[in-house]
């Protein structure tokens, strides 16, 4: 599904990319895009940084399962 929606060029070339799409695609502050020129057209795409997220989302269901790394078979020293 296609979906288009405009939007402005602020000051020092800033751009607010709508809450809907922020939320579809998990973007929060400081996470990169790429930007394709298209000869016409301008890509802004997500840089999905997978390891660092999934990380992140593994320790946060360690913890709130109250798991050492022990018990998922690693190292028995936390950090």
């Amino acid at each position: 599904m296609t979906l288009t929606m405009t939007i402005q060029v602020r000051g020092r070339g800033t751009l607010t990319l709508p809450a809907t799409l922020r939320e579809k695609y998990r973007l929060g502050e400081g996470d990169p895009l790429t930007v394709v020129d298209l000869d016409g057209a301008v890509l802004l795409s997500p840089r999905l940084l997978v390891v660092p997220r999934l990380a992140a989302e593994m320790e946060r269901l360690r913890r709130s399962r109250k798991l050492s790394l022990k018990d998922l078979g690693g190292p028995a020293r936390e950090d």
